[in-house]
């Protein structure tokens, strides 16, 4: 029994539904995250958009067809912003409108009121632009941030070239002719987008709980203000370092850097410049070291940087590339950025523990600051 146009679209405003509700209600209202709010709206876009549809043949055509082309090109520009908030930031008001924009001109003027098929050729084509760009952020993703990124990539991607083949046979032989019917036209592409959508917003659902497992996981491990380790995640990961590094006997050196004269930040240009500063100080650091290299905030305006494998040498070239790159910082007018003391305490063998080189890294950097400020000073512990 083959189903009609319509018997398909009303089961796919059916499913749109259910997956609406199922995904705010277990998704979204859990995670609460920007990539589950853009998904809810293409679904609800997806949904309305179908029952548009259903007004063909009658006289709300007029309307109702070109409403349910842009609705459905809206949805896949939501699909696009989604996948965008996952990696960068999401596009701007005028890139989301465009599409939809153009493809409701585009249908009121091919005589909708006739034309189940106004506006075709733009309505294909800005389907398969949006969704290929949703493939294209989603292939983009880095593979630690999620499981299921490429598979979705890759069913995005081969449904964007399905609309695209739809152009192309539609630009051939138009919507009547036998192969458009047979394999794109409206009935085998509702089938298809139906069995997507079902995989797509339950992959959609694992991905909106990867991204709020690790979005808490950043938050447990990071400090807030600087994005550098927090000082129990630093001492947690250093201290296992330096076990790993006593059996192998090699060398390590641990930083302690003090911003001089902070509270002088704070009290003169008040506490959201000192902010600035100590984001500015943190950026700099983490561009100074290794990937294999932790760099955490102890206290304040105190940071701790653990170099594994390194020694003073290395250590307090560190520090003064540290220093350079901080100094550089375009900073706001008027505002007197602070330099910066180190102290640096070096494991030549391995023997000393965590605490142990913390504690005379403190008394380097103490020495210091007793010495004129603005510069290194080093302990050895063996």
């Amino acid at each position: 029994m083959m189903l009609d146009t319509t018997t398909l679209r009303a089961a796919f405003g059916v499913i749109a539904l259910t997956l609406l509700v199922l995904f705010y209600v277990v998704t979204f209202r859990h995670t609460r995250s920007e990539y589950s709010a853009w998904w809810c709206t293409a679904l609800g876009l997806f949904l309305f958009g179908a029952a548009s549809f259903l007004l063909d043949g009658t006289s709300q055509q007029v309307w109702a067809n070109p409403l349910g082309n842009t609705l459905l090109v809206a949805g896949a520009a939501s699909v696009w912003s989604a996948a965008r908030s996952l990696r960068t930031s999401r596009p701007l008001w005028w890139q989301l409108t465009l599409a939809p924009a153009t493809t409701a001109v585009a249908s009121a003027l091919d005589h909708p009121a006739t034309n189940d098929w106004s506006g075709g050729p733009v309505f294909l084509a800005l389907m398969s632009l949006m969704i290929g760009l949703a493939a294209r952020e989603l292939w983009l993703l880095k593979p630690d941030d999620s499981r299921v990124h490429r598979p979705l990539a890759v069913m995005s991607g081969l449904l964007a070239a399905y609309y695209f083949g739809r152009l192309l046979v539609f630009l051939a032989e138009g919507p009547t002719g036998p192969v458009f019917l047979t394999y794109f036209g409206s009935a085998p592409t509702t089938l298809l987008t139906m069995a997507l959508l079902v995989v797509v917003s339950f992959s959609m659902a694992v991905l909106s709980h990867e991204q709020l497992t690790k979005d808490l996981s950043a938050r447990a491990t990071r400090d807030g203000l600087t994005g550098v380790l927090n000082r129990t995640t630093f001492l947690n990961l250093a201290a296992g370092d330096v076990r790993r590094l006593r059996f192998t006997r090699s060398s390590a050196s641990l930083v302690l850097a003090d911003l001089d004269h902070f509270k002088a930040v704070n009290d003169r240009y008040g506490h959201p410049a000192g902010d600035s500063v100590l984001q500015a100080f943190a950026a700099a650091c983490l561009a100074s070291v290794r990937s294999t290299d932790l760099v955490g905030r102890y206290g304040g305006e105190e940071f701790i940087i653990f170099l594994p494998g390194a020694g003073p040498d290395r250590a307090e070239a560190i520090a003064g590339e540290i220093s350079r790159r901080f100094a550089a910082v375009e900073i706001p007018e008027n505002v007197r950025f602070p330099t910066v003391s180190y102290g640096i305490a070096t494991n030549n063998s391995g023997a000393a523990d965590l605490r142990m080189m913390i504690s005379s890294a403190d008394s380097a950097l103490y020495r210091a600051k007793s010495t004129g400020r603005n510069r290194a000073a080093r302990n050895h512990l063996n």
